[in-house]
């Protein structure tokens, strides 16, 4: 079928119409105009682009032109073809953002189902082919999270989107958000994209943290990626740890470590249980704690993080010793006061009873 002969079932009628309206001197009516539109919808559905069905419109008038009574006003024409054009690019306008609702509501339809594991595995892995994914492989997921919200469409979102598809293209990667965060999923084999994602997110928000999920494969790997990630950025937030980038990899010593609750808080009540008695209660020597482990057990730098002088540090560390019996500076004592003290973090304590 040659270029023609597909546009002509939406010109139809359109070189008469012309003709009457220089014959009369009339302007396209109501009816006309909503023909025009709904040939607009039936275009756009049909796959073929505006500017080639407005250099048929305009190619048509032309004809219609050169048969014109010698002294009609090109005006007339002129004036029929600016309503014609008008009505049929807003029919095929109109279909093509219901195009992208549609698009975009299946785009988030597959996002929830694939994130949360709620649709049937077979059909999830259909629905990612659309999308880019083979699910049959490993992925890993990169959250990303700000105090601003990451929003679809929003300035940042399509910065790090940009940048993604400049360096990647678009090879089985998804972006997209989700409760105010953006999110990545990416092949397992392919790393940097991940990475570049964390700098590119950091970049375009300097507040923001990313938390990578371990690799999985399938369509359930993908869920259980996305909520290591989750989980890693909810770990941050309890335990203060430091970005800009949190791997799930290396935090796995946390959920081990806080899986049996009532142990966790048996054991932080018995060693740092004795804090709470000291003036000005627990929470200071706990800080101390904190800084000193934080800061590779020296004492000079963890009395830089706290704005303390180094006597300071070493006469609380010493108070801690008395008061627990366990010295933070015995490599044995050491480990036991510093599981404790990432249990203090895990439940909050003292902030919150045990």
């Amino acid at each position: 079928m040659s270029e023609r002969e597909a546009y002509e079932p939406y010109l139809d009628g359109y070189a008469g119409m012309l003709a009457g309206v220089c014959a009369t001197g009339r302007r396209l009516g109501r009816d006309e105009l909503e023909g025009l539109r709904e040939r607009g919808e039936r275009a756009a559905e049909a796959g073929i682009g505006l500017r080639a069905m407005v250099r048929a419109h305009l190619a048509a008038a032309r004809t219609v032109r050169a048969g014109l009574p010698r002294g009609t006003d090109p005006d007339l024409l002129l004036g029929a073809v600016e309503q014609a054009v008008d009505a049929f690019a807003e029919g095929h306008e109109r279909a093509q953002r219901l195009a992208v609702r549609q698009e975009e509501a299946a785009r988030r339809e597959f996002v929830d189902d694939l994130l949360y594991g709620r649709s049937d595995l077979g059909r999830l892995a259909e629905r990612a082919e659309r999308f880019g994914l083979l699910l049959s492989h490993a992925h890993a997921v990169a959250v990303a999270q700000a105090p601003e919200p990451f929003g679809d469409g929003a300035a940042v979102s399509r910065s790090v989107e940009s940048s993604l598809l400049a360096r990647f293209g678009t090879r089985r990667i998804l972006l997209t958000t989700k409760d105010g965060r953006l999110i990545c999923v990416a092949p397992a084999d392919e790393p940097e994209v991940l990475t570049h994602f964390a700098k590119r997110a950091y970049a375009a928000d300097g507040e923001a943290l990313v938390a990578i999920g371990r690799p999985h494969p399938g369509a359930g790997g993908v869920v259980h990626s996305y909520e290591e990630a989750l989980g890693a950025l909810d770990l941050a937030d309890r335990m203060g740890l430091d970005g800009p980038v949190l791997y799930a990899a290396d935090l796995l010593v946390y959920p081990v470590l806080g899986r049996d609750r009532q142990a966790m808080a048996d054991l932080v009540g018995t060693v740092l249980g004795p804090l709470a008695g000291a003036r000005g209660g627990a929470r200071p020597l706990l800080d101390t704690l904190h800084a000193y482990f934080d800061a590779g057990c020296v004492t000079t730098e963890a009395a830089r993080r706290l704005a303390l002088s180094v006597r300071a540090v070493t006469y609380r560390l010493d108070r801690i010793h008395r008061l627990t019996g366990a010295d933070p500076g015995d490599p044995t004592q050491r480990y036991t006061l510093q599981t404790a003290a990432i249990g203090a973090r895990l439940l909050g304590w003292p902030e919150e009873e045990l």
